[in-house]
């Protein structure tokens, strides 16, 4: 009888070429699929709460793959992780009703991205934040920050050429923390976001805060749909899955 396991992953995407099985490239689904059939014998599909993007990380993505096996989630959790690159670890991993959907289930997501704001380069944590040495107004940034929160159109901050017809989403949750350092953090919570949606805000509110647009400004490039008059697109390396909720 075929049963459903839940993998709770956290991964370093620096090496990967997203979240996605891919041909020629490595992958995190890839990865995870081979190491599962290595344990099982058996093809699988690894369901992902979504696609992360090459470059991207996460220390709380979420999966689930159906199989026969007659092993314990408790083998999975050491045997998934001691086949796996040091880059990819299963954190968790639980059998779950057969229609759990990590994907449709999902209630809420919660990214993070980093930035370092300092005058000189960092060697340390260089490849999980973006550096920017122009000293950013983190004020005008987290007055920006709020319009996002609540149901909104983010049309304005979909990546170029995407093809979803809805692209209205609950934002439950959207704040800039400032630590030491000059290391700021973003965080957004949702129902769901659109592809680059986050790194596309956050490169339009690094404009904010180096004083090219204002709030207001802002405000109306989200009213006003138009992915052209937003600001470039964050690097990926920032960016962080953070969380699902079910």
């Amino acid at each position: 009888m075929l049963k459903n396991f839940k993998l709770t992953i956290e991964y370093d995407g620096n090496a990967y070429h997203g979240w996605q099985r891919q041909t020629n490239e490595r992958s995190i689904q890839g990865e995870i699929e081979k190491a599962i059939m290595t344990m099982t014998g058996e093809r699988t599909s690894l369901i992902g709460s979504g696609r992360t993007d090459a470059g991207v990380h996460a220390l709380g993505q979420v999966a689930n793959f159906h199989s026969d096996t007659d092993l314990a989630p408790s083998a999975f959790l050491k045997g998934l992780t001691s086949l796996l690159h040091k880059d990819i670890v299963i954190k968790a991993c639980s059998r779950v009703h057969r229609q759990f959907h990590a994907r449709y289930d999902a209630k809420s997501k919660t990214y993070s991205y980093r930035i370092l704001n300092l005058s000189q380069p960092a060697a340390v944590c260089r490849q999980y934040a973006w550096f920017i040495s122009k000293k950013l107004d983190t004020d005008t940034m987290k007055k920006a920050i709020a319009h996002i929160v609540g149901i909104h159109d983010f049309k304005a901050f979909e990546g170029t050429g995407s093809s979803r017809s809805n692209t209205t989403r609950n934002v439950m949750d959207a704040a800039l923390v400032c630590q030491e350092r000059g290391k700021l953090v973003f965080n957004f919570k949702a129902d769901g976001f659109l592809r680059y949606m986050v790194r596309n805000i956050v490169g339009t509110l690094v404009e904010v805060g180096r004083g090219k647009i204002t709030p207001n400004v802002f405000k109306h490039i989200l009213i006003g749909r138009d992915r052209n008059l937003a600001g470039a697109t964050a690097p990926p390396h920032g960016l962080f899955l953070m969380e699902v909720k079910y």
